[in-house]
């Protein structure tokens, strides 16, 4: 085996214990979003085991790249990839959502060392990531701004003025992405608000635009890398991924975007979990 195939085969792993913290999270919470965080774990995976230039053990080094989480209630997914990167006891997950937790059902920038910016409602992500990019294109720094969006807010008009600015200044230090699971709480995305032709609208905003399975490790690394050599507008990477990723009955299903499973759903995800990590 290669040293990239046994790179990518450890990511692959740490993806899978991830997934199975996701669901021994909400179980004990009983309450949070399912679909999102299981659908992104792979993305997560590969950025704070691969991509992002950080330090768990110094959160707030001068230096790290700033990784804002615009769709904050997969927040569970992103807890999970920092407790499994060090930043914080693998044990403390289990207290999502619960009273005096610094894991709190949205990101709060002051309760979690490494978390940039506290988020909730949704289409800010992009307005936030485009001023940290300015700021740093301002203070001639080398680290990059990193922005996650779901694909249910590209709905709000926030995040269309946002992609505007960006590309004016030719924010080439912002890399953006989409996950595309194409549901949303109400439904499938196309339903409720049609998005496509979703590249080429960021095209004409003069984005430059990579599509990506967002399952595939190879895809989203080289994805990001290529990111880093544009040089005269932002990028955008639309990451096509599967909401429940992992768990046969919560695929594909928008029911699952904004509830846990229950004791039994739960015991059920976990065993297919353990199973397909071998």
């Amino acid at each position: 085996m290669s040293q990239i195939s046994q790179e990518i085969q450890k990511l692959e792993e740490k993806a899978n214990l991830i997934r199975q913290d996701i669901i021994k999270m909400l179980v004990e919470a009983g309450s949070g979003h399912s679909a999102g965080p299981l659908g992104m774990a792979d993305v997560f995976t590969a950025l704070y085991f691969h991509i992002l230039n950080h330090d768990p053990k110094n959160p707030n080094w001068s230096e790290r790249d700033r990784l804002i989480l615009s769709n904050g209630h997969i927040c569970p997914i992103r807890y999970a990839a920092m407790a499994h990167a060090g930043y914080f006891p693998v044990s403390e997950l289990k207290t999502l959502r619960k009273l005096g937790s610094r894991l709190q059902g949205h990101p709060h920038r002051t309760a979690l060392p490494g978390v940039e910016t506290t988020s909730g409602p949704l289409g800010s992500g992009l307005s936030q990531a485009t001023g940290l990019a300015l700021a740093g294109r301002i203070d001639n720094a080398e680290w990059k701004v990193i922005c996650l969006m779901s694909d249910g807010e590209q709905d709000e008009g926030n995040t269309w003025e946002a992609a505007m600015l960006a590309a004016k200044l030719k924010l080439h230090n912002l890399t953006a992405l989409i996950d595309r699971n194409n549901i949303q709480i109400d439904g499938f995305t196309e339903d409720i608000m049609p998005l496509e032709n979703l590249r080429a609208k960021y095209e004409a905003f003069n984005w430059h635009v990579i599509e990506i399975d967002g399952h595939n490790f190879e895809q989203i690394i080289t994805a990001f890398g290529e990111a880093k050599a544009i040089f005269e507008k932002p990028t955008l990477i639309i990451a096509h991924t599967t909401p429940g990723k992992g768990v046969d009955f919560m695929e594909n299903k928008f029911e699952w975007h904004g509830k846990p499973p229950n004791k039994e759903e739960a015991e059920l995800a976990l065993k297919q979990l353990r199973s397909a990590g071998g």
